[in-house]
């Protein structure tokens, strides 16, 4: 899984609200370097919340948030893993 480093190096400015800081969630996926984990809200969405109950449920999180951790998981989906032999 890339840090923000590696986010950044490879480009992808296009996820400048996902953060990660080892002081934060061990490091993991969060939204904007609040206590919210990508993975929660990519998860939410999937099991069928919409992005209104999304916001109602965490009200310090935007729009943009929801679009960049879906986008998020979508560019990580994308990535090929290679096995070792």
């Amino acid at each position: 899984m890339p840090n923000q480093n590696e986010l950044e190096y490879l480009g992808c400015s296009m996820f400048d609200r996902i953060t990660f800081d080892s002081k934060i969630l061990g490091g993991r996926a969060a939204i904007r370097g609040m206590r919210i984990p990508v993975s929660v809200i990519v998860s939410q969405i999937a099991h069928g919340a919409s992005h209104e109950e999304l916001l109602r449920g965490y009200p310090d999180l935007q729009a943009e948030d929801i679009e960049q951790a879906v986008g998020y998981a979508a560019w990580l989906a994308n990535e090929s893993i290679v096995q070792a032999s």
